[in-house]
């Protein structure tokens, strides 16, 4: 039996006009009746098929339409069994021809109604915006952490360079170079020092180097220019060039990326030849010009430094340090555009592939210093995760550091106040005058030395990796002492001096080295609110680490600097060779009553820690009190044992959760104890901590000082005056790729506590999760989940509406196929992916397979072989812990509420312009017969002009404008296309007209999920038309990429429906559904823009059903573009 497709796009159903049916039409011709519960379901749907049966025997002689065969009635019912027969006879004299009748049109009412929401629906939406607004309360007000920036101030002036002109650059036109000058006091624009190019992130400025640049001029003009050893080191001013990129949008485009990296090179060769050219430098004529660059990156522009290095115009070795502040290093901030996301993995994997050379010959980056520094929570824009460089550079090239860990800043920052803040730019500028020297043509110290000055500079100096300068030095100092001196304090004792300058002169006291073999882990430890003294200074106090010299008369002068007599008028003396300690020197934050931020210290404490190896040729410590009269500055030192100072709390995170963590410290204490969580390392959980109250009396010397750190990323906080503090962390982090280390297992969240051992008091520690504060941290990190997971709903809901209507004829509303999916393919689809990110975690888990790797430490392994997977926790959440198995679900809640949310506010804005509609034109959408719904009625436009329109738009796409433009111009038509559906239903009340409705809307909530992954590039191309940059990107010129979308749309605008499907060929629209539906939550964070595409083969889909049951032919084209279309002749029914 052959029949055309039922839902004709310009012809009703007969049953419209058949007598046997009333009041209500059955949507379809040839279609079986819908299904009813029970027996009387199976007795409506005899009673329809014999009618069927009856209409088609009527229609046996008519002829052929030319519809395609593809599209046949469904099969009989099987004939009822014996069973069956009596049970149906009794049920029938129970119901009437009416109540069947009005079981049936109340289904289909309910089915078409596009506003049906189901409880099951509400209680889920309610949840998930219950759970968006704890999240959004949670990250507004919980966790934060302390602001401490004071503000910068400077007088600026720039420089353009003209004449870096076209030929120099293909971007001349669009990009400027500038040169910074602080006025009054260098206000000369030619050339003299290190050349430093600072490069804005994304849509930033190039007057973002003022506060960097300003400070430079200012520290080596009232500093470093009357230091003869600073200018003898090779210290001169830094000129600090900068890019006008007018406010280049970089971080949702990679040719806009790729395009600021080739002009920067440019830019490099041309500031270089700045320095050659002796009318624009006024350098030292003896000093060598520069053959390379610093460069200082904020944000994108830290990832444009690093995409540099790879572009084909790079001057080898003219890059050999870049520090970069708030860049994103590992991951896209968004992965909308495919050209980013190849970018990065192209500039990563030659990152990776560089460092994993064995000979450093081989290794174009092995002179290349990369410094990474992040702002920490109070950076809203970008996940500080993101500027980790576990995973691309070693710790001998380079490190990240947060913003809270530098000495003597201890604050962190949001995503622009890391350029400005006053006490950050005070330590980069500090870091870069200790790395340069202008005696090297490569204007810097090698590498191993600029990064002993960063780590110097930038690092807490409590970290594994910070380098001790005194087991290199050689005794300069010469400690003279009485031989009855009673100084010496007992092996094991510890030493406090609670005032300064009690005995008004001079006075050591010494603390014997323990000899080597002690106790594993065993320390010294030193705690003073007093400056040390570095040689030659008199200041009140000095520590020296010394040996027994048997030194003899007349030897001192010629052997040490500092001859220290503390002997008095005693004959007998001892001497001792000593090195000073000051270099060593740790700064802490200071910490008393009256403390309330580590950023507001006015006087820090100095603290000195030693490993016991590290004092091995030493027999004593001395401390060397040169107060003249009485202060209130106090010493604290001590040998401390491992066992003693070392706390391991080996408690799962399940059992943290449940019952947090308690300890109590003893009162006899080291002076710091470390106490060690490894199970807490992930960024995605917070904590609260409490600290029980000490018993301890008014004279105690100073209050609990407390450092939170991990060693994954150096990121430390330090807590001042600490009662209670509220515990974050960057460590283990969603969608971030494995480190160099390849560790099986991360040291995880450790705490650090100064508290005054004169107290004499224990210290109760609570710490518990804060789950609240947790959901905050939810944000940042997942933000992209909210564009790609509804698009896993939107495609299951639309996966139902074909599935009802290829079977039923019925078109069901979005709202009505939502509230089915909820109850079963939904949760379904929750439990799999759980399950898969439960699996995916694991995975993640495992170590790699070669234990080899190719860290200086380690030169094993095949260079050309793959050890680590760096994209293994690319897939779904991004989750590397099991414990975290519930976002999926929780994630998937949240998204269905949006798309309810999403689904009304576009039923919403249908209904208004529907209003509209009916104001603004009363013409009616009907056609001749009432009720029908025709191409000539409902499109606004002849098929010539859709043609045209069309042919136009595809060849704007191929040459000027990115199909995103045309994309938004289809949204647009698509909800005009609604709104005419929406009145049309509305007026004639026709099954036909809803189904089509529903299906218009349906396409228009999938192209509104699909619109975010298109704003971004259509935003970059408005801001490049309006610096009048033209070039087109061929990325997205692709015709094929729009074309099945305006094909659809156009099809839509005309009022055809699309038509059912009943042979086995509905499954391909079953599986490309379903399809998209797995795509996006599996890949969709990472690869988001691939979404845009997979709809795309979707909509090539539909447009050949569409055009399966049409004619075409070139007479007919030909007719159509003559303006003699086919709406032009009165259509016959079959």
């Amino acid at each position: 039996m052959r029949r055309r497709p039922s839902d004709s796009t310009t012809e009703e159903d007969e049953e419209n006009s058949s007598p046997e049916v009333a009041p209500s039409p059955v949507p379809g011709h040839g279609d079986k009746a819908y299904e009813k519960s029970g027996d009387s379901g199976r007795a409506l749907k005899r009673e329809v098929h014999v009618k069927d049966r009856r209409k088609d025997s009527d229609s046996a002689t008519r002829p052929a339409t030319g519809k395609s065969q593809l599209w046949t009635a469904s099969p009989a019912p099987a004939p009822q069994t014996e069973k069956e027969r009596p049970a149906m006879h009794l049920l029938a004299k129970d119901i009437t021809p009416d109540s069947m009748v009005e079981v049936r049109n109340r289904r289909q009412s309910r089915l078409r109604n596009p506003w049906a929401c189901s409880l099951l629906t509400l209680v889920t939406t309610c949840v998930a915006f219950g759970v968006l607004f704890v999240i959004g309360q949670s990250f507004m007000t919980r966790q934060l952490d302390p602001k401490g920036c004071d503000m910068s101030y400077m007088r600026p002036s720039f420089a353009r360079f003209s004449d870096f002109d076209t030929e120099h650059t293909r971007f001349a036109s669009k990009y400027s170079l500038y040169l910074y000058r602080e006025g009054g006091i260098d206000e000369d624009t030619r050339v003299k020092g290190v050349p430093v190019l600072f490069i804005p992130g994304n849509a930033g400025s190039y007057k973002q180097v003022r506060p960097l640049a300003a400070e430079a001029a200012y520290h080596y003009h009232n500093v470093l220019r009357h230091d003869e050893n600073a200018i003898r080191g090779g210290k001169r001013a830094l000129d600090f060039f900068s890019v006008d990129f007018n406010e280049d949008i970089t971080a949702f485009h990679g040719q806009t990326l790729l395009d600021q990296a080739e002009y920067l090179n440019d830019a490099i060769s041309f500031i270089l030849s700045l320095y050659h050219n002796p009318s624009r430098s006024i350098r030292d004529s003896d000093l060598p010009d520069p053959s390379s660059i610093i460069i200082v990156g904020h944000s994108m522009g830290g990832m444009v430094a690093r995409t540099m290095l790879t572009m084909p115009n790079y001057q080898s070795n003219s890059i050999n340090t870049i520090v970069t502040l708030s860049a994103p290093h590992t991951r896209p901030p968004v992965s909308f555009d495919g050209d980013i996301v190849k970018t990065y993995k192209e500039v990563n994997d030659y990152w990776r592939h560089a460092y994993s050379q064995t000979w450093a010959i081989d290794n174009p980056l092995w002179h290349v210093t990369l410094i990474s520094i992040a702002g920490g929570g109070l950076d809203n824009v970008l996940p500080s995760d993101y500027a980790s460089l576990a995973s691309l550079v070693p710790d001998t090239h380079g490190f990240t550091v947060f913003t809270a860990s530098i000495p003597n800043v201890w604050t962190g920052m949001d995503h622009l106040a890391i350029t400005w803040c006053d006490q950050f730019r005070k330590s980069v500028v500090r870091s870069l005058y200790d790395v340069i020297d202008v005696s090297r043509p490569t204007q810097t110290l090698p590498r191993a030395e600029r990064m002993r000055g960063f780590k110097k500079w930038l690092l807490t100096g409590l970290e594994d990796v910070a380098e001790k300068t005194l087991p290199h030095k050689e005794p300069k100092t010469l400690l003279t002492l009485e031989d009855n001196s009673n100084a010496i304090i007992s092996q094991g004792e510890r030493l406090t001096l609670r005032s300064l300058g009690q005995s008004r002169k001079p006075k050591a006291y010494l603390l014997p080295v323990p000899p080597q073999g002690a106790p594993e882990g065993r320390k010294f430890t030193l705690l003073s609110n007093q400056k040390l003294d570095s040689p030659g200074e008199n200041g009140k106090l000095e520590v020296l680490f010394c040996s027994v010299f048997p030194l003899q008369v007349g030897q001192s002068a010629t052997l040490f600097s500092m001859n220290m007599d503390l002997s008095g008028d005693s004959t007998g003396s001892t001497r001792l060779a000593c090195k000073n300690a000051a270099s060593d020197v740790i700064t802490l934050p200071e910490s008393t009553r009256e403390s309330t931020y580590p950023f507001n210290t006015k006087e820090p404490f100095s603290y000195l820690q030693y490993d016991l190896e590290e004092l091995a040729e030493h027999q004593f410590v001395a401390v060397v009190d040169k107060a003249a009269e009485h202060s209130s500055s106090w010493v604290v030192a001590e040998f401390s044992a491992g066992s003693e100072s070392v706390v391991r709390a080996n408690l799962g995170l399940r059992r943290l959760l449940a019952t947090g963590l308690y300890l109590k410290l003893p009162a006899q204490r080291p002076m710091v104890v470390d106490i060690k969580i490894p199970a807490l390392h992930s960024s995605l959980l917070a904590y609260k901590l409490k600290i029980g109250k000490q018993s301890c009396d008014d004279k105690e010397l100073f209050t609990p000082l407390l450092r939170q750190y991990i060693t994954e990323v150096y990121e430390s906080k330090f807590f001042v005056n600490v009662k209670g503090a509220n515990i974050n962390l960057h460590g283990v982090a969603p969608y971030m790729p494995p480190s160099f280390m390849a560790k099986t297992s991360s040291n995880g969240l450790s705490l650090q506590m100064w508290s005054d051992p004169t107290c004499a008091s224990a210290m109760e520690i609570s710490l518990k999760v804060d789950l609240i504060g947790s959901m905050g941290k939810l944000w940042m990190r997942y933000r992209t989940v909210f564009a790609a997971f509804p698009l896993l709903v939107v495609a299951l809901v639309l996966r139902k509406q074909f599935k009802v209507y290829d079977e039923t004829a019925i078109f069901m509303s979005f709202s009505e196929s939502l509230n089915q999916c909820l109850r079963s393919s939904l949760p379904v689809s929750f439990i799999a992916l759980t399950f898969l990110a439960m699996s995916l975690a694991r995975a993640s888990q495992e170590p790699p397979r070669q234990p080899g790797h190719w860290l200086p430490r380690s030169w094993s392994g095949n260079a050309t072989e793959t050890i680590i997977d760096y994209t293994k926790n690319d897939l779904l959440l991004g989750s590397q812990d099991t414990f975290f198995w519930f976002l999926v679900p929780l994630f998937g809640v949240i998204c269905v509420g949006i798309c309810v949310a999403v689904n009304y506010l576009a039923l919403g804005l249908t209904h208004a312009f529907t209003l509209a509609y009916f104001v603004f034109r009363s013409a009616s959408l009907r056609g001749d017969d009432g009720n029908r719904r025709t191409t000539t009625s409902f499109a606004v436009t002849s098929t010539r002009q859709r043609v045209v329109t069309t042919s136009i738009l595809l060849l704007l796409v191929s040459t000027v404008i990115p199909y995103h433009f045309a994309y938004i111009v289809l949204c647009i038509v698509q909800i005009a296309t609604c709104t005419r559906a929406y009145k049309l239903a509305g007026e004639t009340r026709s099954d036909t007209n809803y189904n089509f409705y529903n299906y218009a809307h349906s396409i228009l909530v999938l192209m509104v999920w699909i619109l975010p992954i298109n704003i971004p590039v259509l935003v970059v191309w408005i801001r490049n038309l309006a610096v009048h940059w033209l070039t087109p990107f061929s990325s997205h010129h692709n015709i094929l990429s729009i074309m099945p979308f305006i094909l659809l749309i156009e099809t839509l605008s005309t009022g055809r429906m699309v038509p059912r499907v009943t042979t086995s060929i509905r499954y391909v629209t079953n599986i490309l559904l379903f399809g998209i539906a797995v795509y996006a939550a599996v890949y969709g964070v990472t690869f988001a823009y691939l979404l845009h595409h997979l709809a795309n083969i979707l909509c090539a889909w539909l447009v050949s059903l569409h055009f399966s049951t049409s004619s075409f032919s070139l007479s007919r084209l030909s007719r159509i573009l003559d303006g003699v279309g086919p709406e032009s002749h009165v259509k016959k029914r079959p």
